[in-house]
């Protein structure tokens, strides 16, 4: 994978410490901003595979299966690298760690008795927890602006609420309409049928659509007066536009399910290499002394190679459950009728990720709170500022 073949040392030139990018040019272009071209490839594989004779189930679910494998599995288990495999992070947040127990409990029950009410939490959590994923990033850059780059510069309140509104608002227009629509499918899954009643109604449309109309104008009268002032932040500002148009326009497409394939390749991508970057920042200073196995792995290589290996790897603890899994739903459920016979694979691959994503989730909400993660790399400039 390109994240694991592309440098990720956390040594920052001290011309790229003194500009608004997070590490450098090519390396946000490349992995943050510019890495939006894999939006696509999902979908346009799951198409190729039903020119190819393939039914849709068969194309939809290896291209589920491919991404899982190659990018969104190792972006899953890669949080645990930062959280359950550090011993100062157990320590500080024992309770985080403990209470994580819960969420493959809820998942297997849920799995079992009311699938569609799992992926309905599930495709709405995703949804917020790339949302923000998002919201942490444009926050990365607006602390490197303001703490390093114009020391005390003018990121309001305000500048960050607009930006805020933009991103949390950009990906439910449409996706509220087809919910009125009665046409709100992941796979073989209709979620509408355990969707509230009033989001189905063309109400909830027109005031989701009415707020992002709102934020968007505002959002473009802000870019405006930064960019006629001079303050504009360029690399902050054509991330957050490029994941609006993204955001709003997948939702779109018929097959829902790849289709949000696409927007979790490029989350994960930015994943990784945010996270193999601070834990390389970490193992520079000689803070990783509570994770032997992570900085063992990460002084391995140069690059984040040695990091992704370890996360791919973790990833045989979600291959267990899928097998055990698969055994139980023929043994509890053997006489599923043909027209619900996908479940006997829905449920095991549902279990398997969702066990672990939601622990991922859970503790990202956490990990996002922590905006000078990437300080340390920019020591020189800060000393300089004091």
């Amino acid at each position: 994978m390109g994240v694991a073949a592309v440098p990720l040392g956390s040594r920052v030139s001290s011309q790229e410490r003194g500009t608004l990018w997070l590490r450098s040019r090519n390396w946000d272009l490349a992995f943050i901003t510019l890495s939006v071209i894999l939006v696509p490839m999902p979908y346009l594989f799951y198409l190729l595979g039903k020119q190819l004779g393939l039914d849709e189930d068969t194309s939809r679910n290896l291209v589920n299966g491919f991404v899982a494998i190659a990018i969104g599995g190792p972006h899953m288990m890669s949080t645990f690298l930062r959280t359950g495999l550090d011993s100062d992070f157990r320590s500080r947040y024992p309770m985080l760690i403990r209470s994580s127990i819960i969420i493959p409990i809820v998942v297997i029950s849920l799995a079992m008795l009311n699938l569609t009410l799992l992926l309905t939490v599930f495709f709405f959590w995703a949804a917020t927890h790339v949302l923000h994923q998002v919201t942490y990033i444009v926050e990365l850059y607006s602390h490197k602006e303001h703490k390093f780059v114009r020391p005390g510069s003018a990121v309001s309140l305000p500048a960050r609420l607009i930006d805020y509104a933009v991103i949390l608002t950009c990906l439910f227009p449409v996706a509220s309409y087809k919910i009125s629509m009665d046409n709100f499918w992941i796979g073989a899954n209709d979620l509408g049928q355990v969707i509230p009643e009033f989001i189905k109604h063309p109400w909830f449309f027109y005031v989701v659509t009415a707020v992002f109309a709102i934020a968007l104008i505002a959002f473009v009268v802000k870019s405006v007066r930064e960019y006629l002032g001079g303050y504009l932040n360029v690399p902050k500002t054509v991330f957050i536009v490029l994941t609006m148009v993204v955001s709003f326009s997948v939702p779109a497409l018929p097959n829902m399910d790849t289709a949000f394939q696409g927007m979790n390749t490029w989350h994960s991508f930015q994943y990784l290499a945010i996270t193999f970057y601070i834990i390389k920042i970490r193992q520079t200073y000689g803070d990783l002394k509570g994770a032997p196995l992570v900085e063992r792995f990460a002084k391995s290589t140069k690059d984040s190679k040695g990091l992704f290996l370890l996360s791919t790897m973790m990833l045989t603890g979600s291959v267990i459950v899928f097998i055990l899994v698969s055994v139980l739903v023929r043994l509890v459920r053997p006489d599923l009728p043909p027209e619900q016979a996908h479940q006997y694979f829905d449920i095991p691959y549902y279990t398997a990720i969702l066990s672990f994503l939601w622990i991922h989730y859970y503790h990202d909400h956490f990990l996002f709170t922590n905006f000078e993660a990437l300080d340390k790399a920019y020591g020189e400039v800060a000393t300089k500022n004091a």
